[in-house]
């Protein structure tokens, strides 16, 4: 039996059934929050609405969501083991490195060629988040997360991809890269992994979906990978009408099988923190939240000639897959 890592242990990935590939709970700075958090933040309203909205979207028929959730987002696995006690829902959590750019400076000296020497850091942490679990909580991560953003490959972020290939074939467990569409950095990804062995068919090139450039997302698909339509909501990135438009042409073309759909949304994002940015954000992406593919999507696919069998391929066959281990 082929099993997933969730918050609440390991489950059959038959189990995950109707999934969202990129969601998370919580996106937060938790210096800022830890020293000015008391003007924006109360954990038990915070908690609540979570577990409102995570309710919510079980109700909608969703049984699971993907949160890439790592270090520089904010990941506080033990808030999420809370909510997911009071929610019938599986979370599957993620390890890895969240920056454009430059990484934090409390790897600088620490790993080959630097100062200290040793092992790289970042791929045992890895590492020992998917084999024994996160922090003392227990709960094991099931995917790595890295970016790839406008800047590129820049040699710190290079660094960060190397132990995310590095940690993908010690365990075996997939990668979801954060990529600029604009500028198309996942052909800088998919090159990159190629180049060290990493198994295409177990990436997903997130963001992929602010584009409607078909050649770019076919060629990502073309090397195995699939591409993440993730940010349905984003309007100001690529409206959802050509979204479901660039989905119903990939489907069309024989592509639904390396797609996958999410929001990109969460339930805090303290990117806008304080009732007057919160209010901003719903009037400026008033469709940003869990419950638009469920409400929206899904039908305006189906007006676009999108079966409901190529709907189940993206929200429960590809996803199953993903998280299969192979051999």
């Amino acid at each position: 039996m082929a099993t997933v890592q969730t918050v609440r242990g390991p489950i059959d990935v038959n189990d995950m059934a109707t999934t969202l590939m990129h969601e998370h709970v919580f996106v937060l700075t938790p210096d800022v929050m830890q020293n000015y958090g008391d003007q924006w933040w109360d954990e038990e309203e915070r908690v609540s609405d979570a577990v409102r909205k995570l309710r919510e979207l079980k109700q909608a028929g969703v049984d699971t969501i993907v949160d890439p959730t790592v270090v520089g987002l904010g990941r506080y696995i033990p808030r999420i083991q809370r909510i997911n006690g009071e929610v019938d829902i599986n979370i599957v959590v993620a390890t890895g490195l969240y920056t454009f750019d430059e990484i934090p400076h409390f790897f600088h000296y620490r790993g080959p060629d630097t100062l200290l020497g040793g092992p790289e850091p970042m791929t045992e942490m890895f590492v020992r988040d998917i084999r024994d679990g996160i922090g003392t909580t227990g709960v094991r991560a099931a995917l790595l997360k890295c970016v790839v953003e406008e800047r590129g490959m820049t040699p710190e972020q290079t660094r960060v991809h190397a132990s995310i290939c590095e940690a993908h074939q010690e365990t075996g467990v997939p990668i979801t890269v954060h990529t600029n569409a604009a500028h198309q950095t996942g052909r800088l990804a998919m090159n990159f992994y190629r180049e060290r062995g990493v198994d295409l068919t177990k990436v997903v090139v997130g963001h992929a979906g602010d584009s409607n450039d078909l050649d770019y997302l076919k060629w990502i698909m073309d090397q195995g990978a699939t591409i993440g339509c993730d940010r349905f909501g984003l309007d100001l990135f690529n409206p959802t009408e050509q979204r479901v438009q660039t989905i119903a042409s990939l489907c069309e073309q024989g592509y639904a099988d390396r797609i996958v759909i999410s929001h990109d949304a969460a339930c805090y994002l303290d990117f806008f923190a304080g009732e007057q940015a919160q209010q901003m954000l719903a009037q400026a992406a008033p469709n940003w939240h869990y419950m638009h593919i469920s409400r929206d999507v899904l039908p305006a696919l189906r007006e676009h000639g999108v079966s409901d069998e190529q709907l189940t391929t993206m929200l429960v066959g590809n996803p199953r897959r993903y998280f299969t281990p192979k051999g």
